[in-house]
């Protein structure tokens, strides 16, 4: 079997808090609705935009999380086109990805992105073409569901066993064991370690550079 490592995108791979909390504040705003506070509005990320929406929003209807949902798009996607967006690489990131692929890691993203974004962010970097397997919210369950990562896995070739998710949410540790895989949690991003762990992370990495000496059997770190 293969061995696959799978990305979260938000919060593991590039920084686009900001961004994110930009285009939430706009959409809320626009309805009327008081914004929730960045601190809270970074734990719903990592989610699919509707289920985001819905956890900030619990007593709001179904119909209300979409209409919500359409509006945030039209947010970002302004944003973005008036050369707004800001999605920075976190440091250490492109060396992770190296060593992986030079230990025989196929690549692969989770995430609760869409198609368009996630593929116009990987892309910015030039590294779109790097992941074997990329995997949205418009085409799976939100996490924590394992439906993203089996999916990875069958188009990768790998196992649970021959699979690790970096993520930096309780939702992808979750998602991780659920689908059988092992859970490293991206300590930079935007949950606290013991949300992760607690999740089913085996470790949490500082940054991206000690994520190599987490994997099981390995020894090293990236540096």
């Amino acid at each position: 079997m293969n061995k696959l490592a799978v990305f979260d995108c938000d919060g593991t791979l590039v920084d686009s808090g900001a961004n994110i909390f930009t285009a939430l504040s706009g959409a809320f705003g626009e309805h009327g609705i008081a914004v929730p506070s960045p601190e809270v509005s970074r734990k719903v990320i990592g989610l699919s935009l509707v289920e985001a929406i819905a956890t900030l929003l619990p007593e709001e209807e179904r119909d209300r999380h979409v209409l919500l949902a359409e509006s945030y798009k039209r947010h970002f996607q302004r944003a973005r086109a008036e050369g707004r967006v800001e999605e920075p690489l976190f440091e250490g990131i492109p060396d992770l990805l190296d060593r992986l692929e030079a230990d025989g890691w196929l690549l692969a993203v989770a995430t609760g992105k869409s198609d368009r974004g996630l593929t116009l962010c990987l892309d910015c970097h030039g590294i779109v073409d790097r992941f074997v397997s990329l995997q949205t919210g418009d085409r799976h369950p939100s996490k924590p569901h394992p439906s993203m990562v089996e999916q990875a896995m069958a188009d990768a070739g790998s196992s649970p066993e021959t699979t690790i998710v970096i993520g930096d949410t309780a939702f992808d540790m979750a998602m991780a064991t659920a689908a059988g895989a092992t859970g490293i949690g991206a300590g930079w991003g935007y949950h606290e370690a013991h949300e992760m762990l607690e999740a089913g992370a085996i470790a949490v990495a500082a940054a991206p550079r000690d994520v190599f000496s987490l994997i099981p059997g390995k020894e090293v770190a990236i540096g």
